[in-house]
């Protein structure tokens, strides 16, 4: 929202099925309470709701396939009306994946393909229901979707989507969506997500390739109202994320990246505590960096499919890896505690320009020109800013003292 804010844009918000879904999903919130609480911290912010676009992203039985599929996708049916009643205006229909019951292998694409209708079908409906002027939602497609949350195995190389795979992928979408009389959700069809050969694993990042991608590129050129929208572009480069723009992926998304700088700015605001109040009488230092490794071991689920190796290597990736599965822990109870002990160890005692000139330099630098506050607050924004502003310079938005100091 500071992004935004600063660039004049709207911003475009959006929660994955295991984030958020009917049952809680990891953040404990259904797709209303999730609504809820975007626009509170757009109050606090001082965002006008108007310019949030709200999304879901892979909605389909992602969370469920372990079920059968009529298991799996009555409750991906539930999710995508329950988000449509909460406001969601951008839907990501996801039914690449495979449920218990469907046969070995890759999913046959018709069968995707006639999923994603139904789930569209169910959401027509459901803002049928909705109040008279309210926006219609707008869908993304498409079957060759990237792993959520990045690669769990080491790749050599990504494929780019072949061009006759976009056009088969097109081509058996728009059947669906016809067949069941949804001519209207077909014109609000606005991206296709494929395969732009970006992604990242635990160690590694999958450079875009705008030779390798000409092709695709100008395919989409011959489908009018439509554009690229590619996932995992986390950790690309600021020259790569215009490039990928400019080659019609308009739509880029992000996600760890930004917890990743998030968590960049804490570890960083850890070392500055133990150096400047480490020892000082009446201070408890936060301790967030054991806490969270603590966190984490006590309930690796979030990433012992992700992380492989000897020990010593497994106990590095959980702190550093691109993946950031830590990013799944900040919402511990003990973990909140930490972090709360640290924004008021150096609230109360802000920390010298020396130390954020050690190991937080853009944010020194930040500081005494006056873009950025010396406050863990307007710390740890400004990390995370690092990020957001090199996707508002892919989308043609004015340079910040973020991007500057870049």
């Amino acid at each position: 929202m500071l992004q935004a804010n600063q660039d004049g844009t709207a911003v475009c918000i959006e929660s994955t099925p295991n984030q958020v879904n009917q049952s809680g999903g990891y953040s404990g919130k259904t797709p209303a309470e999730f609504v809820q609480f975007v626009h509170t911290v757009a109050t606090d912010m001082g965002f006008p709701a108007e310019r949030i676009i709200l999304g879901g992203d892979h909605l389909g039985p992602h969370v469920w396939q372990n079920e059968t599929s009529a298991s799996a996708m009555l409750k991906a049916h539930e999710l995508v009306r329950q988000s449509i009643l909460a406001g969601y205006t951008k839907i990501h229909l996801d039914t690449s994946m495979r449920c218990a019951d469907d046969p070995q292998g890759a999913l046959n694409e018709e069968v995707m393909t006639e999923r994603a209708a139904d789930l569209c079908q169910t959401a027509e409906a459901a803002f049928s229901g909705r109040a008279a002027g309210s926006p219609p939602p707008y869908y993304v497609v498409g079957t060759e979707v990237p792993v959520p949350g990045g690669e769990q195995k080491a790749e050599a190389s990504l494929s780019v989507t072949r061009t006759e795979d976009l056009e088969r992928t097109l081509e058996l979408t728009r059947k669906a969506f016809l067949h069941r009389g949804l001519e209207a959700a077909w014109r609000r069809v606005i991206a296709i997500v494929v395969q732009a050969g970006v992604d990242f694993g635990d160690a590694s990042i999958f450079a875009y390739d705008r030779v390798k991608a000409r092709r695709l590129s100008l395919q989409i050129e011959k489908q009018e109202g439509l554009v690229f929208e590619a996932h995992s572009t986390d950790y690309q480069t600021r020259q790569a994320l215009k490039a990928m723009v400019e080659d019609h992926f308009a739509i880029l998304k992000v996600g760890p990246w930004l917890t990743y700088a998030f968590r960049e700015g804490i570890f960083a605001l850890a070392e500055i505590e133990q150096e400047w109040l480490a020892g000082r009488k009446g201070v408890v230092l936060s301790q967030i960096r054991e806490t969270l490794e603590t966190a984490m071991l006590s309930n690796p689920i979030y990433w012992k499919n992700y992380y492989h190796g000897d020990e010593t290597y497994v106990a590095y990736a959980r702190k550093y890896s691109y993946s950031d599965r830590c990013r799944y822990y900040w919402l511990q109870p003990e973990v909140e505690a930490a972090l709360g002990r640290l924004r008021t160890n150096l609230s109360c005692n802000p920390p010298p320009l020396t130390l954020l000139s050690q190991y937080l330099p853009i944010q020194f630098e930040a500081i005494r020109q006056g873009n950025a506050l010396n406050s863990p607050e307007g710390l740890i924004r400004h990390k995370i800013q690092e990020v957001t502003s090199r996707y508002a310079y892919a989308c043609g938005r004015r340079m910040n003292s973020v991007t500057d100091c870049q």
